[in-house]
């Protein structure tokens, strides 16, 4: 089988079988791309799965490790993550042509960079308050801003997750609604009752029949451009916008407010194990990610009983 065969058959096993998402998807076909034209500079053209030999991906990598980004990533060396990100998909192709019996080397012998330390940005409370507060919500579109941002921060939801919404699956006299995830995975989200209320008030407002629960309102009623659903890239957008308003100077995004979600739950006490289920983690490592942001009791603990209090 050649490389390019199995990439096909790789992606489409990924698509059907594990329910990837198409960002995903798109990505896992980008990065494998890359090898591709990787081995065609390398030799005479498309090769056998079975000519791939660990000196093969040692030279891979290190060219992954020099090579300048890739189109839309800007210049310089990529990042020990991104690095992670190509050889990670390498080794699930692998490991799925295994399965197969399909002579390769195995997984286990494309070995990953060690990660860069987990830099995780959250706002404080503080900051978050004023970021609710930044839209004007005595027009529609700041309405429904400030229903999105509240919904952001009470859930924790990705921005995908938050934009693929639908009106008649959000549960507003409960306040709680399931979504799918990562993986398909499905999970209950809840909203707090300042989510609950500015969300109601939002749909209240509407104008329009339409499936999504965050709409466009350019144009007029009925026009191409009317109550079509947010896409990912507005809602990145318009959440910077509200930032530089609310006088944040964190580089902040969607994201970040997931973030803030599990810090501010794990500060107040709740324990990992539901942090993780909330945020629809596959494993609790993800989730550790936040506890050194969370624990500012360690250090009076650390005071009062290392050494029996004794301060000399």
């Amino acid at each position: 089988m050649n490389v390019s065969a199995a990439i096909e058959q790789f992606l489409d096993y990924v698509q059907v079988e594990k329910g990837l998402s198409p960002h995903t998807l798109e990505n896992y076909r980008r990065w494998l791309d890359h090898l591709m034209s990787w081995l065609k500079s390398k030799g005479p053209g498309d090769i056998l799965v079975s000519a791939l030999t660990p000196d093969t991906v040692w030279k891979y990598r290190l060219f992954l490790a020099g090579r300048p980004k890739a189109k839309g990533h800007g210049r310089g060396p990529v990042s020990r993550t991104t690095q992670r990100y190509f050889l990670i998909v390498m080794r699930a192709m692998l490991r799925y042509l295994a399965k197969r019996g399909v002579q390769a080397i195995g997984p286990e012998q494309v070995d990953l960079p060690r990660p860069n330390p987990a830099r995780v940005k959250v706002l404080d409370g503080q900051a978050v308050e004023r970021l609710l507060a930044a839209p004007e919500t005595r027009r529609p579109r700041g309405l429904r801003d400030r229903a999105l941002l509240e919904v952001l921060f009470s859930t924790g939801l990705r921005v995908s997750e938050l934009v693929a919404l639908d009106r008649d699956r959000v549960n507003l006299t409960d306040g709680e609604f399931s979504v799918i995830g990562k993986g398909g995975r499905t999970r209950v989200v809840y909203l707090s009752d300042p989510a609950r209320q500015w969300l109601a008030k939002y749909v209240a407002g509407r104008k329009d029949n339409e499936k999504p629960l965050f709409v466009t309102s350019r144009g007029h009623p009925g026009s191409s451009q009317w109550a079509k659903r947010l896409s990912v890239r507005s809602v990145q957008h318009l959440v910077k916008l509200y930032c530089r308003r609310a006088g944040i100077t964190l580089p902040a995004s969607p994201h970040t407010l997931r973030h803030s979600f599990a810090t501010d739950l794990l500060g107040h006490g709740a324990d990992l194990r539901s942090v993780q289920e909330l945020l629809g983690h596959k494993n609790v490592a993800t989730t550790q990610i936040y506890t050194h942001l969370t624990n500012p009791q360690l250090r009076d603990v650390h005071r009062k009983f290392h050494r029996g209090g004794r301060s000399s």
